[in-house]
């Protein structure tokens, strides 16, 4: 008999913020080195602004008014660059970031609030920097780590950039050479981090390229190494594309949801797309109108078990792509629309930091801009309709747990239902530009439709629902 498939209900319930740490904020009680970049300054490439851990613990209040009850930390384990995906020393957390005790503290004001904290870990590749390999730089072939990496000919290229790494390395990055994990001792390294950082208090991982290391064996291992710790750990992959291999329950709980984000792109943002890449295997997104969107849609939430759909990882943007609003064209709208829609669909939604206040930025480095902490210069209005459909998610349990169904996708026009024991809840989009009206056929029919959020004027004559929307806009309406 088939066992079902188990994810964590905390997740489920949850409102993810990501936080690139060296950008977001700066505590005075971490001392830094001098030679950092100013805050406001343009992102760079190798620069540091000093962003920290306790900088973080510093604006939880900001986070909880929003309506935050999850943080998806990028890496902050000791590293030389400043995304920290060159792992140094997986048992140390950055001194720039605070150290080991900045993270403790950070852990622990966070549980006081009821927040998880969700770390990310680079286990396909490692840095230069790392023991083992720096070991194989200064011994060579008579190093005792030299089958933790796949080395084929000496002396190493790690720094030559004329040629072409002499080792397995990442998409022939020659900074981060890839461990070779069919080493036990590597294998025995890995599952020891994983499990350590959980035992700390940790509340999951977001794995790196989990498909770079193509042994089921090896992820199964993972989570039960993880869950043997901490059975309510969340297990979340970075997976672009459709990953029924790793979600059917003996390893991942969720991917992080790439394909809802390209579909919701290309739907609401439609008229004003950029001719931005992406990323992953996207090309650069072309308009989708409703019907294209409402078959995206469905096709995505038949992929999976129905545990895993609802802890998926949803987002609009990430620290690997350039920003929603960047890909939108400097449509708002297309965030506003875009931004309801993910907090009314299944899975956790996702807020990057600073898309809240408007923040822009196109390739990397401009995706990874720093959190600006002058309100002056937020969209405090786009702030308020953020946390106002964050609220309307935790207030209501059929967005967060209930069936879906397509109601209407006609157009620029889509519908949807989400049902939840006898909670009816009505999703409803106007992606024109010019007032619309949506007649939407139910069953059973209600005897009225009432606004939980937007405006706009409902009716229901003969046994439909007619909403009539302005444009661009968006609401919920629940059926009593």
């Amino acid at each position: 008999m088939t066992q079902p498939v188990q994810t964590p209900e905390w997740v489920k319930d949850a409102v993810f913020y990501q936080i690139f740490p060296d950008r977001f904020a700066r505590s005075a009680r971490v001392e830094k080195p001098t030679n950092l970049e100013s805050w406001d300054s343009p992102p760079t490439s190798h620069g540091f602004k000093g962003g920290d851990l306790l900088g973080i613990a510093e604006r939880l209040d900001y986070l909880q008014d929003l309506g935050i009850t999850a943080l998806y930390l990028n890496p902050i384990f000791q590293s030389a660059s400043n995304h920290r995906y060159h792992t140094h020393d997986y048992y140390r957390v950055d001194p720039l970031l605070g150290g080991n005790a900045a993270l403790r503290s950070l852990l622990e004001e966070a549980h006081a609030r009821r927040m998880r904290v969700v770390l990310d870990g680079v286990f396909n590749h490692a840095s230069r920097g790392f023991f083992q390999f720096n070991h194989i730089l200064e011994c060579g072939a008579q190093s005792p780590y030299l089958d933790w990496f796949t080395v084929k000919g000496f002396p190493l290229h790690a720094y030559d950039e004329d040629q072409p790494p002499n080792y397995e390395a990442w998409i022939g990055l020659h900074a981060l050479p890839k461990l070779n994990t069919d080493n036990p001792q590597v294998r025995a390294f890995i599952f020891d981090v994983a499990e350590h950082w959980i035992a700390v208090g940790a509340d999951g991982w977001r794995l790196d390229v989990p498909a770079e290391i193509d042994d089921d064996a090896f992820w199964q291992e993972f989570r039960r190494r993880v869950k043997g710790g901490n059975p309510d750990a969340y297990i979340v992959g970075e997976i672009w594309v459709e990953a029924q291999r790793w979600l059917r329950g003996d390893q991942f709980d969720a991917v992080m949801n790439y394909i809802q984000t390209h579909a919701a792109l290309r739907f609401f943002a439609a008229r004003t797309l950029a001719p931005l890449w992406m990323g992953g295997t996207y090309p650069p997104p072309k308009p989708l109108d409703a019907p294209g969107f409402a078959r995206a849609m469905e096709d995505m939430l038949g992929l999976y078990d129905w545990s895993i759909t609802t802890a998926q990882l949803n987002l609009l943007s990430s620290h690997d792509m350039p920003r929603f609003v960047t890909l939108a064209g400097g449509d708002q709208s297309a965030l506003r629309l875009a931004m309801l829609f993910q907090m009314t669909m299944p899975g956790a939604p996702t807020v990057y930091y600073g898309d809240e206040i408007g923040l822009s930025g196109g390739y990397d480095p401009q995706c990874r801009g720093p959190m600006p902490w002058d309100e002056s210069r937020w969209d405090g209005a786009l702030r308020d309709y953020v946390r106002a459909t964050i609220r309307l998610r935790h207030a209501q349990p059929a967005l967060r747990r209930g069936t879906y169904q397509t109601l209407l996708a006609e157009g620029e026009l889509f519908a949807y239902e989400r049902d939840y024991q006898g909670e009816r809840l009505v999703v409803a989009f106007n992606t024109a530009q010019s007032e619309s009206t949506l007649r939407l056929l139910l069953h059973p029919a209600p005897s009225r439709a009432e606004f939980v959020f937007g405006e706009g004027h409902a009716a229901v004559e003969g046994g439909a629902v007619t909403v009539m929307l302005p444009g661009r806009s968006g609401a919920v309406l629940r059926l009593p």
